[in-house]
């Protein structure tokens, strides 16, 4: 009978996804992986055979536990407006999406899994997106969006400002952004 595990595994990938999300997959070494996890390098491998296995068990988990109810939280959304409020607001300010954003950009050109896993979550997204009711005081022909252009467009939204946010660029004010899109949605 072998030894039992000395680390709890739900943990090690929560804290790998944090980790990725923060650092990047190439930013961030075996070594580490192994000194920031408390997690031998052998129970590294033989738990997760790689760093790309304990890198997309961390993926999965970010999209499951972090990127879901961000986008159910879209979904519920009385409008663009505050689907932008519901994403990039507390209770994470839509850091949930740091390890989708990098995985999106680093690994997915290159990594078909990966590229999938970043799709089909996109297109989650976008159907979040397009499912917000119009905004109080939109004109029928005006708020409908369910448009696909506009969903993406608020998906693109939600992504940019996550971007801006996490450079500390300027212009990553949500509440600036989230009035002027309320105020064109509802006079376009």
């Amino acid at each position: 009978m072998g030894r039992p595990r000395g680390f709890d595994e739900a943990e090690v990938v929560r804290s790998a996804a944090r980790l990725f999300a923060g650092r990047s997959y190439d930013g961030t070494s075996i070594d580490d992986l192994v000194t920031r996890l408390g997690l031998h390098r052998n129970s590294l491998y033989k738990t997760f055979g790689s760093k790309r296995g304990l890198y997309l068990a961390a993926l999965r988990w970010s999209l499951e536990h972090e990127v879901a109810p961000l986008i159910d939280r879209v979904t519920e959304a009385a409008g663009p407006a505050e689907a932008l409020r519901a994403a990039l607001g507390p209770p994470d300010g839509g850091g949930g999406l740091d390890l989708l954003l990098l995985a999106a950009v680093e690994l997915a050109p290159e990594d078909a899994e990966v590229a999938e896993l970043v799709a089909r979550t996109l297109a989650a997204l976008d159907e979040a997106a397009g499912g917000s009711a119009p905004e109080p005081g939109a004109g029928a022909a005006d708020a409908h969006t369910s448009d696909d252009g506009l969903a993406v467009a608020l998906s693109a939204a939600i992504i940019g400002l996550r971007i801006r946010t996490r450079s500390g660029a300027p212009g990553a004010d949500v509440d600036r952004a989230c009035a002027a899109l309320a105020h064109r949605v509802g006079h376009h």
